[in-house]
């Protein structure tokens, strides 16, 4: 049978994009549908603007610090509408850039809704059908808000960049990484943080002993983290929202912002009536090759909900076009994956945490937290912690976390090493930059503790 296209994927974010330029060097005809902006949550609506913020709103310390360290200068004060008009501008440029690379390698692109109208078929929304071969479902996750009365009032992450001010106050609502990540941003552009957290602790799936840490600098930075408490009540006010609590206490913010959860992209896009399998929050189901129970449409990225990040779904993407069009059927690897939460200070992890580990198997826990020197001579409390996970057995590095200024860039590197199955010995083996925080990484020698 004559197909229109070889491959037909639906979603413009990073996986999508990148599987439909890899497909297209292979001689594939692809084309590729966008109904919002090209470059998906990440570049648009996610870890890009995100980032951004994050070295913007790191300045107020940096400031606080400088003068520490003898600077005199006045720092002014902070322009979110100078900062909103650049920070736009870079996105409508990296937009532009991800236009250039599909149109640069033969894709076609289209501008519009498309939905799936049969195993081998998707239909725009101006109603033109386009027959594929493969149809490859990149279609991502949205924010999601909580069923409360008057939720359609309050911000979710997406609306946050788009802000006409900062706020005075805002209530941020959540306690995964998301909602930490933006009270830090908040607190340090000077806005009055209040979070709720339903849980015991922010960071649920973390190591315990790293969340903990995050959490007490977060507070100790001036963000009014509030666990064991949830919205009760919510109802427009004079200058912003009524917020009352589940323990009964009445409050107003400015502004709320939801960060409770996403959900996949998977509803009214045709995908249960071709036959496709969805779990119970929306997530399309794949086997290991990211192919759903319709062989001929594969899906990748944040809509199965495997692991939500931007990197993965690119490395899927890529999985897919070596399966389809290379012959060489390659599943991608979900294992040891290292994550960064930029909250303030960064949380770098890679592998399992303490208490997963010692459900597994006898560790041994290498730990230290500390005062880092250019906190300490400016007199600041922050504080740092390294932290390896180690099997008794093997000896491998199971684990590695680390909450420090730039652990990010840190865990990328260490996550290579944990990658590799090096063990505790080689770590003691390579030898200390000094003076460094992460120097520690390779300089514990006795545990600190056994399980």
């Amino acid at each position: 049978m004559s197909f229109d296209v070889d491959l037909f994927v639906i979603g413009g974010g990073s996986g999508g994009v990148r599987a439909a330029r890899t497909s297209a060097q292979t001689g594939a005809r692809v084309a590729l549908a966008e109904d919002s902006r090209m470059g998906g949550t990440c570049v648009i609506r996610g870890c890009v603007p995100k980032k951004l913020m994050v070295f913007a709103s790191e300045f107020t310390e940096t400031f606080a610090m400088a003068r520490e360290y003898g600077w005199t200068a006045d720092t002014g004060a902070f322009d979110w509408l100078a900062f909103r008009t650049k920070l736009h501008a870079e996105l409508a440029r990296l937009e532009g850039v991800y236009h250039k690379i599909l149109s640069s390698n033969n894709v076609t692109i289209h501008e519009q809704r498309a939905t799936v109208s049969g195993a081998n078929e998707v239909t725009l929304a101006d109603g033109t059908k386009i027959t594929a071969g493969h149809i490859l479902l990149a279609t991502g996750g949205r924010p999601s808000r909580p069923d409360i009365p008057n939720a359609e009032l309050a911000m979710v992450s997406d609306d946050i960049f788009d802000m006409d001010a900062l706020p005075k106050s805002i209530l941020i609502v959540g306690g995964g990484f998301i909602a930490c990540e933006f009270a830090c941003i908040m607190n340090g552009l000077g806005v009055e943080v209040t979070q709720f957290y339903r849980g015991t602790q922010i960071l649920r799936g973390f190591d315990d002993e790293a969340r903990g840490l995050v959490a007490d600098m977060m507070r100790e930075q001036g963000v009014n983290l509030m666990t064991d408490t949830n919205v009760a009540e919510m109802a427009p006010a004079d200058g912003g929202m009524s917020v009352t609590n589940t323990h009964g206490k009445t409050q107003n913010f400015e502004r709320v912002l939801f960060a409770t959860g996403r959900a996949p992209n998977s509803k009214g896009i045709g995908l249960e009536e071709v036959g496709i399998k969805l779990a119970k929050n929306g997530a399309v189901e794949v086997d290991e090759f990211s192919q759903t129970a319709v062989p001929s449409i594969y899906a990748i990225g944040d809509l199965t909900d495997r692991i939500n990040l931007t990197p993965v779904a690119i490395r899927e993407g890529m999985a897919f076009t070596e399966t389809v069009f290379k012959n060489n059927p390659t599943a991608p690897d979900h294992d040891l994956v290292a994550y960064a939460v930029f909250t303030q200070p960064e949380l770098g992890t890679v592998g399992l945490s303490e208490e997963d580990a010692a459900a597994q198997e006898p560790i041994e826990v290498y730990a230290t937290s500390f005062k880092p020197m250019k906190s300490g001579f400016a007199g600041r409390s922050s504080k740092v912690l390294m932290k390896l996970i180690v099997s008794k057995a093997t000896r491998k590095v199971l684990g590695c976390h680390v909450v420090s200024d730039g652990a990010g860039e840190l865990i990328q590197m260490v996550g290579i090493a944990v990658k590799a199955g090096l063990t505790k010995e080689e770590f003691d083996r390579t030898c200390a930059v000094h003076p460094t925080m992460s120097e520690e990484l390779v300089t514990m020698h006795n545990p600190t503790r056994t399980a």
